[in-house]
């Protein structure tokens, strides 16, 4: 189950999910299972370079087709690590007006499963439904990638 609020420039996402909070939070800080999920619609691949420190940067570029709007750049910098229990970082990209905003990463035990609660701050009002779309179908594939034996 996934559900999604938005207030002014601030979305959040939330999802239960049938995984252990240790590897859902190890995931987001890996490198090769990033690029496996954190491409939402019709991105087909990611890069993905983490430096996975607070301090430390990141960069993403999802990539898609010319005609979807080709590669998209996002890049930021960790301000939280706090295995399992919590991530947050700046997100910039040109979706964002190329202005830093802060995505933070909450996991809560649930039984064995985790409830992942994505919060997205500072958002250009205008931006915040794409944003909302994204995130969701982004922890829908984190949800599937991890959930493969």
């Amino acid at each position: 189950m996934t559900t999604a609020d938005q207030t002014g420039d601030t979305l959040v996402v939330r999802r239960v999910l049938a995984i252990a909070r240790e590897k859902v939070f190890a995931a987001w800080l890996d490198p090769a299972s990033l690029a496996q999920w954190m491409r939402p619609g019709a991105v087909s691949h990611a890069t993905v370079e983490v430096d996975p420190r607070v301090g430390g940067k990141f960069r993403i570029v999802m990539h898609r087709g010319r005609s979807d709007g080709g590669d998209v750049e996002h890049w930021g910098e960790y301000l939280a690590i706090e295995p399992p229990a919590r991530l947050s970082f700046t997100w910039i990209s040109v979706h964002t007006d190329l202005r830093p905003s802060v995505v933070t990463v909450e996991l809560a035990e649930r039984g064995t499963g985790t409830e992942l609660t994505l919060t997205h701050q500072r958002l250009p009002r205008a931006k915040v439904e794409a944003h909302r779309e994204g995130w969701t179908d982004i922890v829908r594939k984190l949800e599937a990638a991890l959930g493969k034996p």
